[in-house]
């Protein structure tokens, strides 16, 4: 052919065989997720599971998805994006064991104003690493190499999980008035809020890779510790028998996750010093000068995931889930009314 300018897609800033690169790189880290019910790999126009081999016999499926927000800013700014896609898994499947499912398949959307294959793959073998450790499969995802939309050296998560109970096994169910309230600590701020985590950094006029205030180790490797997975520890109550409810605990805090799992006519009452405010929060609310009221609604503030429970399963199920791994807190009670009533303080 004659006359053709010679212009290509790589020119254009799109490179296909980057592309091919990264699926053949992380093809090991996904391959490790493998779990009963997976019929197929990487690299197909679709991923097949098989419910009937994961065990299931008249199964409702579940699904969710979440991204990891301005968390993701800090990650870019300072490199380091090995752990970023462990909270990518985290913020999709807590949301699923609420519901009362098991985490079965997930899959990724990555998008990068120019793909990097080694930055790429330290992020998704990362999701690996979420899908792992939550007992569900990596199964597929897309890669989007999109300039123009993203500067070069950004990039954007977004996750997709299915999960699947028995039919009848759903959840939030049986909740009642006098059901304890087991509050499961979080590992730091989690993946909530970091707007205001940013302005707080910058408030306090400090660089990422200043000294962190609250811990021992750089202020943006701290703040980029990841999201705990309660999945294992979680499915472990609710299949010994009591738990009625699982809240986790995300945007909005204390203050707006634990209503959404509490029927009409209730609320409840927690119990501020039933627990110690992790460094990370007392740091965040004294430089930016936060209400209290203004912690519980935006953070975690050191409860990632609230159990809630039958009165007289409390003490065995707090025995489950600290063998689990968990650290437990008995914080409240479900309680007649509406919304959640603060006792104590926390500041």
């Amino acid at each position: 052919m004659t006359g053709k300018n010679g212009l290509t897609y790589a020119q254009a800033g799109v490179d296909i065989d980057a592309g091919n690169a990264l699926v053949e790189r992380i093809k090991p880290a996904a391959k490790r997720t493998a779990r009963p019910g997976v019929m197929s790999g990487l690299g197909g126009f679709g991923a097949l599971f098989d419910l009937r081999a994961a065990g299931y016999h008249d199964p409702i499926l579940v699904a969710a998805t979440d991204g990891v927000g301005t968390k993701l800013r800090i990650a870019i700014d300072t490199g380091h994006v090995d752990t970023i896609g462990i909270d990518l898994v985290a913020m999709c499947v807590n949301d699923l064991v609420c519901q009362g499912a098991e985490p079965l398949l997930f899959l990724d959307y990555f998008a990068t104003g120019r793909l990097d294959v080694d930055q790429a793959a330290r992020i998704i073998t990362g999701i690996a690493e979420g899908c792992a450790r939550s007992g569900c499969a990596l199964i597929g995802g897309e890669t989007a190499e999109m300039p123009g939309m993203y500067a070069a050296e950004d990039f954007d998560l977004a996750g997709f999980a299915v999960g699947a109970m028995e039919r009848g096994a759903e959840l939030p169910a049986g909740v009642e008035a006098g059901d304890v309230l087991l509050g499961l600590a979080s590992d730091g701020v989690h993946s909530n809020g970091y707007s205001l985590v940013r302005k707080v950094v910058e408030v306090a006029g400090l660089a990422w890779d200043a000294p962190a205030p609250f811990a021992d180790a750089p202020l943006g490797a701290a703040l980029l510790t990841p999201t705990r997975l309660y999945v294992r520890a979680a499915l472990a109550a609710v299949r010994a028998g009591g738990v009625h409810a699982l809240a986790h605990v995300t945007g909005g805090g204390l203050t707006e996750n634990l209503p959404r799992v509490l029927p009409d006519g209730l609320g409840a009452t927690i119990d501020l010093g039933a627990w110690t405010l992790p460094p990370v929060f007392r740091w965040l609310a004294q430089t930016g000068g936060m209400a209290e009221g203004e912690l519980l609604k935006t953070f975690n503030s050191g409860i990632g995931m609230i159990a809630v429970v039958a009165a007289d399963r409390a003490e065995a199920l707090t025995v489950l889930l600290a063998e689990a791994g968990e650290s437990v807190h008995r914080i409240g009670h479900v309680t007649p009314g509406a919304g959640v009533t603060y006792e104590g303080r926390l500041l």
